[in-house]
């Protein structure tokens, strides 16, 4: 398994490789995690990005074209790098036997051609699906979190800035915790809690004080422009945590189409009268709480592993029987 992010990242495809490994061992595969391919022999090869990985799958379907191959696509490989790159991401797409996409609307942003090999797959969190809540009285705040990288495709100020617009009685706080993307990125949180006094930046936080910022809110931001399908919010529904979520095929391929908690995507306004909504609202957060609470059965590594093992079946069953028009 070949993924981008190298051993001790943080980055989603790490967690996800990391992730896959387990469930994969615990099914009775033997898996390594390779950041560099040079054409190894194995009986199956596993590629997180289609187009980041692209020149390892054109090695590995080079030197071995008798042996099936799985590419799991990101959001930024089906939203941006199959039309910035489209000659090596759609390779990567056509050679590979099964694609996985990671929310149930990849299908419908993808050539249609490539459809009949995609496996749905919904990335797990091993937290139990419950979520005792802190007392009214425990905070003064009304904790909201966003949690992940700090770059353009995960818009990660926009609570920031709905924050901003919200009354003065509010006591709305948003804890962002993330890694920056560069030193431009660190310097725009930085100046954003000078200049916020609602907003907080916690910088990169381990597993465990991830888990404990969100036990500690009321409700979790995904204001993501591009999202593949965010684990975070897989933990946040095993959680029962709250999410308002922008309106992005990522994020409704995730919670359904009728998920109460949508704004448009980038606008500030619509996401600060949710975030009004659900501070002021109880029965409205309630709602979103019932609702992801619903959802927490989809996202247990039991499924993530059916998955999984449904996806290398279908392409070792394609590459031997189908290698002629695959290759």
């Amino acid at each position: 398994m070949i993924t981008p992010a190298g051993p001790g990242s943080k980055a989603g495809n790490r967690a996800t490789a990391e992730r896959w490994q387990m469930l994969l061992e615990q099914a009775g595969h033997n898996v390594s995690i390779v950041t560099a391919y040079h054409g190894e022999p194995c009986d199956l090869f596993v590629a997180l990005h289609a187009w980041r990985s692209h020149e390892a799958i054109r090695l590995f379907r080079n030197s071995w074209p008798g042996k099936p191959l799985v590419v799991a696509l990101t959001g930024t490989d089906i939203y941006r790098h199959q039309h910035e790159y489209p000659e090596q991401t759609l390779y990567s797409m056509q050679t590979a036997d099964a694609l996985i996409g990671l929310h149930e609307r990849v299908g419908d942003d993808i050539p249609e051609s490539f459809r009949d090999k995609l496996i749905t797959l919904f990335q797990s969190a091993l937290q139990p699906a419950s979520h005792t809540k802190k007392a009214a009285s425990a905070s003064p705040y009304f904790d909201v979190c966003v949690i992940g990288h700090l770059r353009d495709e995960k818009d990660s100020f926009r609570a920031a800035l709905a924050a901003r617009l919200l009354p003065p009685e509010s006591r709305l706080r948003v804890s962002c915790a993330g890694k920056p993307h560069d030193t431009h990125w660190e310097s725009l949180a930085k100046q954003e809690m000078h200049e916020n006094p609602r907003f907080r930046w916690l910088g990169e936080l381990e597993k465990a004080d991830i888990a404990k910022l969100m036990a500690d809110s009321q409700l979790l931001v995904m204001s993501s422009v591009m999202e593949g399908g965010a684990n975070v919010v897989s933990e946040a529904c095993r959680a029962g945590l709250p999410v308002i979520a922008s309106d992005i095929s990522g994020n409704t391929g995730l919670l359904g189409e009728d998920y109460a908690g949508y704004y448009p995507v980038g606008d500030t306004r619509a996401l600060a009268n949710l975030l009004r909504s659900a501070e002021s609202d109880g029965p409205f957060l309630a709602h979103l709480r019932e609702q992801v609470g619903k959802l927490a059965n989809r996202f247990t590594p039991e499924k993530e592993q059916e998955s999984l093992e449904q996806a290398l079946s279908l392409a070792v069953q394609r590459r031997s029987g189908t290698l002629d028009s695959l290759s």
